[in-house]
């Protein structure tokens, strides 16, 4: 399937409703899970960036009103496949852990605008911590498909809990993990590794999610540059279609600022665009 990822006009994607049946939900490390999903065409049709409405499972005194939003880890259509990556932090996500193979779990998707690649955007550095790596995995894959260079910098807690590593390695990135077990994934050291490599042209566009603090430094160091680059903001949401407003958030727009929904006019936003 050829994936156009540059987007002139807001795209409106073609979401759906369905069900999909779990695969595989094992735990990953220490912190995260993987969900897997046998999932039908009409939901597979996927941009890097976008992301799913999940009815979680009620679960004993769990009892998840709301959808959750996850953004997509991966998706294969020919292999009618849609995979997520998940941390338990409350009702929603453990009902999710519950989950066992051959449940059914419904997903309504795929949903927002998703990542752009234009053509002069040759060398990318993809930049987050934690679960934030995972909305990146999808980008990675179709920009080694497309033939660009990667550079991921993956920020975690300690090494064993650093995300998509080999992932990354299996795209062609240079991967270079960070940590606070040793003091690597402190802002000015991080910093300096980002500088070196703009130095030496590495570096044409920057993507990264989740991370305020790395966002901030990634847009001083844009505007210092002249690089641009894109986030996926990650945002509390009830409908995630864009009627019930709870996602709206501030944005620049030239000199003043706008109020947008996330969940339809992004997740994905020009870095330069948010306001941290």
């Amino acid at each position: 399937m050829t994936v156009c990822l540059d987007r002139p006009e807001p795209f409106v994607p073609r979401c759906a409703e369905a069900t999909g049946v779990v695969r595989e939900n094992t735990a990953v490390n220490g912190d995260y899970r993987l969900l897997v999903l046998d999932a039908p065409a009409q939901v597979l049709d996927c941009r890097p960036g976008q992301f799913f409405q999940l009815l979680c499972p009620v679960t004993g005194e769990d009892q998840p009103f709301l959808r959750r939003p996850m953004s997509i880890y991966d998706y294969d259509a020919a292999a009618g496949e849609l995979r997520f990556l998940y941390k338990v932090t409350g009702a929603g996500t453990r009902g999710l852990a519950s989950l066992r193979p051959g449940d059914g779990l419904n997903v309504l998707g795929p949903l927002g605008q998703g990542f752009s690649m234009p053509d002069d955007w040759q060398n990318l550095m993809l930049v987050a911590r934690g679960v934030g790596l995972a909305t990146l995995a999808p980008l990675a894959r179709t920009a080694h498909g497309l033939g660009r260079r990667l550079t991921a910098i993956c920020s975690a807690r300690a090494p064993e809990l650093a995300m998509s590593v080999d992932l990354f390695r299996s795209y062609g990135a240079e991967v270079i993990v960070v940590t606070d077990t040793d003091g690597s994934s402190h802002p000015e050291a991080v910093r300096s590794l980002i500088e070196a490599r703009i130095e030496s042209g590495a570096v044409d566009a920057f993507y990264t999610c989740g991370s305020y603090r790395l966002a901030r430094m990634l847009q001083d160091l844009g505007a210092k540059h002249g690089i641009p680059g894109e986030i996926a903001v990650e945002q509390q949401m009830a409908c995630g279609l864009g009627m019930c407003q709870a996602c709206v958030r501030p944005f620049r727009e030239g000199a003043g600022t706008v109020h947008r929904r996330v969940c339809r006019e992004g997740p994905v936003f020009p870095l330069s665009e948010l306001i941290a």
